[in-house]
């Protein structure tokens, strides 16, 4: 297919998904038309989810995983679950489920759960347990909320646990003068006893960009008898990293090597690494990632991923593959943050072929198939100017029955965007306004969106000017842009009546 042509090749699988006889007008095509890229993805979801056989008595954990969106409440699939015959809540399960939710940052979900098993008197809250609820309570309403359920915790649960969890919610949001105070207070009262606190205000300075703070609090640590573990060491070796400073970042990373309690992991070597080159040391570089390798567990496939990309960006190919292999040999499982990683890695050294080989084994590993791996191929050929290219892998999806959602639509549209082609925005735009659901994470660029007006008001007729905004007004509130593009295409109509006249 001509990679002209994509676009209509496009439209017409989604009429053929939808069931439709009509699609997206395009400014070539019947202006003025309701696009049902909706009803088509409505349709397509249907026609999909039927006929799949019922699961098998569940476990809880099983049933709550994939209820993933933000939205979805917990706690009436939660009490579901336990009306059924031979199901039992167990309250070290409802523990490890907030756990987990936190590990995923399901955060809102955690909170629900945490909230309900308190009241319902689940779970009877130790300090620990209140640590957690205090700190998804800052997670979710902010740093007020949760000094209002600290203040009103009984004295007894006021331990070193829910202090310190109030205090990463200062660092959270960068409360310098607060967090410094309830730091200064936690030590009057004894609580600083471990490394996370220091760990919490050293971080704080290291998202401030006050790196040159960062030994100082560590330096105050070892005064107080508190040895650094390796994540305190670590942002040390990135304070001075980031500063450029090598030769405070050696000394540091020389120290921790000396130390007997502490084993320098990969994840350190692989902090010098970055840095190194950050300052295109090179030959430190390698010599830190082949440090990073050998302290690696061979099964642990964060740790390749993230040497991949250290390799990547020291530009060699070659290391980056022989990783990619051995993480392929030695990992039971491959899941898509693998194949997003080295997607990146190869579209970052310009190897589009291998890139283009990578996606479809990625669609033929039997892995949930989840847009945000092609995504990273797409953004790739908007980087490149190969929109063409963009195009027709959109349209394959669509041969193969599987619904681009909003943010593939609109990587796409943003690449004809900053080519200045307002026209093909438009299309692209339209399309990501059709499958677009609130709380999905994308919201439409405002710049593009500005420039899709700027010509419907220029080009279009009013009803094509309406069409659009009434898909935009889901996902940006009206505005004057709007209201300026009715008025402008209403004005040029009028001239056109007067004309005729």
């Amino acid at each position: 297919m001509a990679a002209s042509s994509s676009l209509f090749a496009a439209e017409r699988r989604l009429i053929r998904l939808g069931r439709s006889s009509r699609l997206l007008p395009g400014r070539a095509r019947s202006h003025g038309s309701t696009p049902i890229l909706l009803r088509a993805a409505a349709s397509f979801t249907r026609s999909h989810g039927a006929g799949r056989p019922p699961a098998r008595s569940p476990g809880l954990q099983s049933t709550l995983w994939p209820l993933g969106h933000p939205g979805t409440l917990l706690v009436p699939e939660i009490e579901r679950w336990a009306s059924k015959p031979g199901n039992r809540l167990r309250p070290v399960e409802l523990q490890r489920i907030v756990k987990e939710l936190r590990k995923r940052r399901r955060h809102r979900q955690a909170l629900e759960v945490s909230e309900w098993m308190n009241v319902e008197g689940h779970v009877n809250f130790l300090p620990k347990d209140h640590a957690v609820h205090l700190d998804l309570i800052g997670e979710i309403h902010g740093s007020g909320a949760a000094e209002a359920y600290f203040s009103n915790l009984a004295d007894k649960d006021k331990t070193e646990k829910p202090y310190g969890a109030l205090l990463n919610c200062y660092t959270r949001e960068h409360l310098v003068d607060k967090a410094l105070a309830h730091f200064q207070k936690m030590k009057e009262l004894g609580f600083v006893f471990s490394t996370l606190p220091y760990n919490n205000i050293m971080g704080l300075y290291t998202n401030l960009g006050q790196h040159e703070k960062v030994p100082s609090v560590i330096a105050d640590m070892k005064s107080n008898g508190i040895m650094p573990d390796n994540f305190s060491y670590r942002i040390c070796i990135n304070a001075y990293g980031t500063r450029a400073d090598f030769f405070g970042m050696e000394n540091t990373l020389e120290e921790m090597e000396c130390e007997p309690y502490i084993v320098v992991d990969w994840n350190t070597y692989a902090v010098a690494a970055s840095n190194y080159i950050k300052g295109n040391l090179r030959e430190k570089a390698f010599s830190a990632l082949k440090k990073a390798e050998a302290k690696i567990n061979i099964k642990d496939a964060d740790s390749y991923n993230h040497l991949i990309s250290l390799y990547g960006g020291l530009g060699d190919k070659s290391e980056a593959n022989r990783l990619w292999a051995l993480q392929m040999s030695n990992c039971r499982r491959h899941i898509n943050k693998d194949y997003t990683t080295m997607l990146a890695v190869l579209l970052k050294l310009d190897e589009i072929g291998e890139a283009e080989d990578l996606l479809k084994e990625w669609e033929s590993s039997g892995n949930a198939f989840d847009f945000q791996v092609p995504n990273v191929l797409l953004t790739g050929y908007r980087q490149k100017d190969l929109l063409d290219k963009a195009e027709m892998l959109l349209d394959d999806f669509l041969k193969k029955e599987k619904m681009p959602p909003s943010t593939s639509w609109a990587i796409v549209a943003s690449g004809y965007a900053e080519k200045g082609d307002a026209a093909k925005a438009y299309e692209l735009t339209k399309n990501a306004l059709c499958v677009y659901a609130p709380n999905s994470g994308w919201i439409p660029r405002p710049r593009t969106i500005e420039m899709i007006l700027k010509y419907l008001g220029d080009e279009c007729d009013v009803k094509e000017v309406e069409t659009f905004i009434n898909l935009l007004k889901p996902a940006v509130p009206m505005n004057s842009d709007m209201t300026d593009a009715l008025s402008r295409a209403r004005m040029r109509e009028e001239n056109k009546v007067e004309d005729a006249v």
